[in-house]
């Protein structure tokens, strides 16, 4: 094997490994990504917060339309 066969080789040994850490890399962000909406939504189930959030924006919509004027006809 020559000089240059081996250079090539090394070159193309040290892309695969460049493409193989870009991957692993994308693989570990997605992996991040994926515990922290977990996350969120354990503790938006745990501690109840979408119903809590609704009832809070029930009451203010309430506010809002009991002010109001109803036409009522029937």
């Amino acid at each position: 094997m020559t000089f240059l066969e081996r250079r090539a080789l090394k070159k193309a040994k040290q892309k695969k490994k460049a493409r193989r850490k870009k991957i692993m890399k994308a693989c570990g962000t997605v992996l991040k990504v994926l515990g922290a909406v977990t996350g969120v939504l354990f503790i938006v189930y745990f501690w109840n917060l979408d119903q809590k959030l609704l009832g809070w924006s029930y009451v203010q919509v309430n506010k809002i339309f009991d002010r109001k004027e109803a036409d009522i006809k029937f």
